[in-house]
């Protein structure tokens, strides 16, 4: 997760009052992304899961995942996500919530919104999760068409407005693609009047029901435009001094993207704050999957993350999470424990590597079955990761030579 508004606090408080950066600290085990059913009430375009309507076979049972939290713990996990399919389809969800919260985890619930009303939105609150992010993919038209149900835009609208006068720290999540860029500025307004806490923006990935809508992604300038987009209103905040809190996943380019943003903005008047602010895009180190962040699906079947839902590397019904995830000599888990990774192509040259540790590899898996090649879905040019000067680029581009062109 790319953490926007964090990072622009961090230049701002430093055009106040300069300090150095400080080193940057491990994290003491992976956040964990936990697909507690696969079952779902919607079936979205970019369903990652593949999700139904119906029950899924050998899914967990109470008892195997409270098992499980108690491993999690010795595994020095900080932070558990829980999702599906839909989360709150499990009967057991509140049980489940209240051992992790009794067992010291920061606890999130990841929705899509559609079924959080009046009838439990005491249970919800009483659940004292410290996030629940609901998922609204555009305006209502789009929003719709996309979870391919009727009313559920004016649904989980009225779970926001509900979540926000119960006091629950909430968030809007939506999936860019080229159909809803231009509901983009509409949505941001949306999350003011609705005050809502938090913006979480995700690049499409291809796996899952989105592989098969990979043709959808936003195009480059379009996914460079929503994030300069994202970056301004982010700096209006903090600017105003509204508590908000932008931030993005599935695009670790987003890093590079920021410092050049803020190099535009701020490089001249404020250099060594921008200098700053790529040594914390260092630290931060982009791509996490496999080190900082982990998947448990509804079977029990554990992954690198979310996104790589075919590639298993245990499993908590007969092995535990924190054996596998010390031990585990897995190829694909020890690449990406690789520093720098082993990427090939323009992402083994590019200048940034170091902070967007490769990008997300799953969409080079998707498109060309290597999952070190070159990222398809990095939205910066050949001269914006270094590889060659302006005037390279558009000579090559007057000769029709084929290469990442973005404006």
């Amino acid at each position: 997760m790319f953490r926007i508004s964090q990072l622009l606090k961090t230049l701002h408080d430093d055009m106040v009052d300069f300090k150095p950066v400080k080193p940057s600290r491990k994290m003491p085990g992976p956040v964990v992304i936990w697909n507690l059913i696969r079952r779902c009430n919607l079936r979205c375009k970019h369903c990652y899961s593949t999700s139904l309507d119906i029950d899924f076979k050998d899914e967990l049972t109470t008892e195997q995942i409270k098992a499980t939290i108690d491993d999690l713990k010795v595994a020095h996990v900080p932070v558990l996500i829980l999702s599906g399919g839909e989360p709150l389809l499990r009967p057991d969800i509140y049980e489940i919530t209240a051992y992790a919260k009794e067992k010291g985890f920061y606890v999130a619930l990841s929705t899509n919104g559609t079924l959080i009303d009046e009838s439990n939105i005491d249970q919800i609150k009483a659940a004292n999760y410290q996030y629940v992010g609901i998922s609204i993919d555009g305006l209502e038209e789009f929003h719709d068409e996309f979870r391919r149900q009727k009313g559920s835009f004016k649904t989980s609208m009225h779970a926001i407005k509900l979540c926000q006068e119960a006091g629950i720290k909430i968030g809007m999540r939506l999936c860019l693609t080229r159909e809803n860029f231009d509901d983009l500025p509409a949505m941001l307004d949306l999350m003011e009047e609705y005050k809502v806490d938090k913006f979480y923006l995700s690049h499409l990935n291809y796996s899952g029901r989105g592989k098969r809508n990979a043709e959808n992604d936003a195009m480059f300038k379009m996914t460079k435009d929503a994030m300069e987009l994202l970056y301004e209103r982010a700096w209006s905040h903090i600017s105003q001094g509204i508590d908000t809190d932008f931030v993005t996943g599935n695009n670790d380019a987003d890093g590079p993207f920021l410092l050049q943003w803020a190099m535009k903005k701020f490089g001249d008047s404020h250099p060594e704050c921008v200098a700053n602010l790529k040594q914390r895009l260092i630290n931060w180190g982009g791509n996490a999957s496999g080190v900082n962040v982990a998947n448990i699906d509804n079977t029990g079947t554990i992954h690198p993350d979310t996104y790589w839902w075919n590639h298993p590397i245990g499993n908590v019904k007969t092995q535990k999470f924190s054996e596998v995830w010390r031990d585990t000599q897995d190829p694909l888990m020890l690449g990406f424990r690789e520093s720098p990774r082993p990427v090939k192509g323009r992402c083994a040259s590019c200048e940034h590597l170091a902070i967007c540790g490769g990008n997300t590899r799953t969409r080079a898996f998707a498109q060309s079955g290597d999952a070190w090649a070159e990222d398809p879905g990095c939205y910066l040019n050949d001269v914006e990761i270094g590889l060659m000067s302006q005037e390279q680029f558009d000579n090559n581009k007057a000769l029709n030579i084929p290469m990442v062109e973005v404006n």
